[in-house]
Protein backbone atom coordinates (compact mmCIF):
# COMPACT_ATOMS: atom_id res chain seq x y z
CA UNK A 1 0.00 0.00 0.00
CA UNK A 2 1.28 3.50 -0.83
CA UNK A 3 1.77 6.11 1.83
CA UNK A 4 1.29 9.83 1.25
CA UNK A 5 3.19 12.49 3.19
CA UNK A 6 1.39 15.84 3.18
CA UNK A 7 3.01 19.10 4.26
CA UNK A 8 0.57 21.36 6.12
CA UNK A 9 1.16 25.11 5.98
CA UNK A 10 -0.82 27.09 8.54
CA UNK A 11 -0.91 30.80 7.81
CA UNK A 12 -1.07 31.87 11.45
CA UNK A 13 1.37 31.29 14.28
CA UNK A 14 -0.90 32.83 16.92
CA UNK A 15 -1.05 30.66 20.05
CA UNK A 16 -4.83 30.23 19.87
CA UNK A 17 -5.04 30.19 16.07
CA UNK A 18 -8.40 28.92 14.82
CA UNK A 19 -6.68 27.77 11.66
CA UNK A 20 -4.11 25.70 13.55
CA UNK A 21 -7.01 24.13 15.47
CA UNK A 22 -8.74 23.46 12.16
CA UNK A 23 -5.59 21.87 10.72
CA UNK A 24 -5.15 19.65 13.78
CA UNK A 25 -8.79 18.52 13.68
CA UNK A 26 -9.14 18.15 9.92
CA UNK A 27 -6.22 15.74 9.50
CA UNK A 28 -7.93 13.33 11.89
CA UNK A 29 -10.50 12.76 9.12
CA UNK A 30 -7.85 11.39 6.75
CA UNK A 31 -7.30 7.69 6.03
CA UNK A 32 -4.33 5.87 7.61
CA UNK A 33 -2.26 5.95 4.40
CA UNK A 34 -1.96 9.75 4.74
CA UNK A 35 0.39 11.47 7.19
CA UNK A 36 0.12 15.21 7.71
CA UNK A 37 3.00 17.23 9.13
CA UNK A 38 2.79 20.93 9.91
CA UNK A 39 5.90 22.62 8.59
CA UNK A 40 7.38 25.51 10.50
CA UNK A 41 7.27 28.86 8.70
CA UNK A 42 7.42 31.38 11.54
CA UNK A 43 11.23 31.35 11.74
CA UNK A 44 11.91 32.36 8.13
CA UNK A 45 13.59 35.70 7.42
CA UNK A 46 11.79 38.07 5.09
CA UNK A 47 12.37 36.92 1.54
CA UNK A 48 15.22 38.75 -0.21
CA UNK A 49 16.29 37.70 -3.70
CA UNK A 50 19.89 38.64 -2.81
CA UNK A 51 19.95 35.57 -0.53
CA UNK A 52 18.86 33.04 -3.20
CA UNK A 53 22.41 31.77 -3.63
CA UNK A 54 22.94 31.35 0.11
CA UNK A 55 19.61 30.44 1.67
CA UNK A 56 19.36 30.39 5.45
CA UNK A 57 19.31 26.96 7.15
CA UNK A 58 15.63 27.40 8.05
CA UNK A 59 14.80 28.03 4.37
CA UNK A 60 16.74 24.92 3.30
CA UNK A 61 14.87 22.95 5.98
CA UNK A 62 11.52 24.20 4.68
CA UNK A 63 12.39 23.31 1.09
CA UNK A 64 13.55 19.82 2.10
CA UNK A 65 10.31 19.17 4.03
CA UNK A 66 8.20 20.34 1.09
CA UNK A 67 10.19 18.30 -1.41
CA UNK A 68 9.75 15.16 0.73
CA UNK A 69 5.96 15.57 0.55
CA UNK A 70 3.54 14.29 -2.08
CA UNK A 71 1.11 17.18 -1.57
CA UNK A 72 0.23 20.27 0.39
CA UNK A 73 -2.58 21.43 2.62
CA UNK A 74 -2.86 25.18 3.14
CA UNK A 75 -4.90 26.29 6.16
CA UNK A 76 -5.09 30.04 6.15
CA UNK A 77 -6.82 32.89 7.90
CA UNK A 78 -7.79 35.99 5.97
CA UNK A 79 -5.92 39.20 6.74
CA UNK A 80 -7.13 42.34 5.01
CA UNK A 81 -8.85 40.32 2.27
CA UNK A 82 -5.74 38.28 1.48
CA UNK A 83 -3.35 35.68 2.87
CA UNK A 84 -1.11 36.56 5.81
CA UNK A 85 2.40 37.81 5.07
CA UNK A 86 3.76 34.84 7.02
CA UNK A 87 2.34 32.41 4.46
CA UNK A 88 3.30 34.50 1.43
CA UNK A 89 6.87 34.75 2.74
CA UNK A 90 7.11 30.94 3.03
CA UNK A 91 5.68 30.49 -0.46
CA UNK A 92 8.22 32.95 -1.89
CA UNK A 93 11.18 31.32 -0.13
CA UNK A 94 10.26 27.82 -1.30
CA UNK A 95 9.75 28.96 -4.90
CA UNK A 96 13.34 30.22 -5.18
CA UNK A 97 15.91 30.37 -6.54
CA UNK A 98 14.31 30.55 -9.98
CA UNK A 99 14.06 27.10 -11.51
CA UNK A 100 14.35 25.31 -8.14
CA UNK A 101 10.84 25.67 -6.79
CA UNK A 102 9.77 23.14 -4.17
CA UNK A 103 6.11 23.49 -5.24
CA UNK A 104 6.01 22.50 -8.91
CA UNK A 105 3.53 19.84 -9.90
CA UNK A 106 2.45 18.80 -6.43
CA UNK A 107 -1.28 18.77 -5.58
CA UNK A 108 -2.70 21.25 -3.10
CA UNK A 109 -5.85 21.79 -1.14
CA UNK A 110 -6.89 24.75 0.97
CA UNK A 111 -9.27 25.50 3.79
CA UNK A 112 -9.67 28.29 6.28
CA UNK A 113 -11.73 29.60 9.15
CA UNK A 114 -12.42 33.16 10.24
CA UNK A 115 -14.87 34.92 12.54
CA UNK A 116 -16.09 36.94 9.53
CA UNK A 117 -19.21 36.04 7.56
CA UNK A 118 -17.31 35.23 4.35
CA UNK A 119 -14.81 33.01 6.12
CA UNK A 120 -11.57 33.04 4.17
CA UNK A 121 -13.02 33.25 0.65
CA UNK A 122 -10.93 36.18 -0.56
CA UNK A 123 -7.70 34.92 0.97
CA UNK A 124 -8.22 31.58 -0.74
CA UNK A 125 -8.92 33.29 -4.06
CA UNK A 126 -5.58 35.09 -3.81
CA UNK A 127 -3.87 31.88 -2.78
CA UNK A 128 -5.33 30.06 -5.80
CA UNK A 129 -3.77 32.66 -8.10
CA UNK A 130 -0.39 32.23 -6.44
CA UNK A 131 -0.51 28.43 -6.56
CA UNK A 132 -1.47 28.48 -10.25
CA UNK A 133 1.62 30.58 -10.97
CA UNK A 134 3.70 27.98 -9.14
CA UNK A 135 2.28 25.16 -11.33
CA UNK A 136 0.46 23.40 -8.51
CA UNK A 137 -2.74 21.50 -9.32
CA UNK A 138 -5.14 22.92 -6.74
CA UNK A 139 -8.40 21.23 -5.81
CA UNK A 140 -11.33 23.42 -6.80
CA UNK A 141 -14.34 21.77 -5.15
CA UNK A 142 -15.65 21.57 -2.55
CA UNK A 143 -14.54 24.92 -1.19
CA UNK A 144 -14.25 25.45 2.56
CA UNK A 145 -14.77 29.01 3.77
CA UNK A 146 -15.72 28.45 7.39
CA UNK A 147 -17.11 31.12 9.64
CA UNK A 148 -16.09 30.30 13.18
CA UNK A 149 -19.05 29.56 15.41
CA UNK A 150 -19.40 27.76 18.71
CA UNK A 151 -19.47 24.03 18.04
CA UNK A 152 -17.05 24.00 15.11
CA UNK A 153 -14.73 22.08 17.44
CA UNK A 154 -15.90 19.72 20.17
CA UNK A 155 -14.45 19.53 23.68
CA UNK A 156 -11.66 17.20 22.48
CA UNK A 157 -10.65 19.63 19.71
CA UNK A 158 -12.09 17.46 16.95
CA UNK A 159 -14.49 18.72 14.26
CA UNK A 160 -17.90 19.23 15.86
CA UNK A 161 -20.94 17.23 14.83
CA UNK A 162 -22.48 20.07 12.80
CA UNK A 163 -19.48 20.36 10.43
CA UNK A 164 -18.09 16.82 10.46
CA UNK A 165 -20.02 15.46 7.45
CA UNK A 166 -19.13 18.49 5.28
CA UNK A 167 -15.45 18.40 6.24
CA UNK A 168 -15.26 14.62 5.83
CA UNK A 169 -16.56 15.09 2.29
CA UNK A 170 -13.84 17.67 1.73
CA UNK A 171 -11.14 15.34 3.11
CA UNK A 172 -12.35 12.41 1.01
CA UNK A 173 -12.18 14.57 -2.11
CA UNK A 174 -8.74 15.92 -1.13
CA UNK A 175 -7.39 12.38 -0.64
CA UNK A 176 -8.67 11.41 -4.11
CA UNK A 177 -7.15 14.62 -5.56
CA UNK A 178 -3.74 13.88 -4.10
CA UNK A 179 -3.82 10.27 -5.29
CA UNK A 180 -4.79 11.44 -8.77
CA UNK A 181 -2.06 14.08 -9.03
CA UNK A 182 0.80 12.96 -6.79
CA UNK A 183 2.15 10.25 -9.02
CA UNK A 184 3.85 7.42 -7.20
CA UNK A 185 3.81 7.87 -3.44
CA UNK A 186 6.56 6.55 -1.19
Amino acid sequence: MSHYQIAVLVGSFRKESLNRKLADALVKLAPPDFTFTQVRIDDLPLYNMDEDGNQAPCVRRLKAELEASQGFLFVTPEYNRSIPGLLKNAIDHASRPYGKSSWVGKPAGMVGVSPGATGTALAQQHLRSILATLDMPTMGQPEVFLQYKEGLFDEAGDIGEGSRKFLQKWMDRYVAWVKQHAGEAT
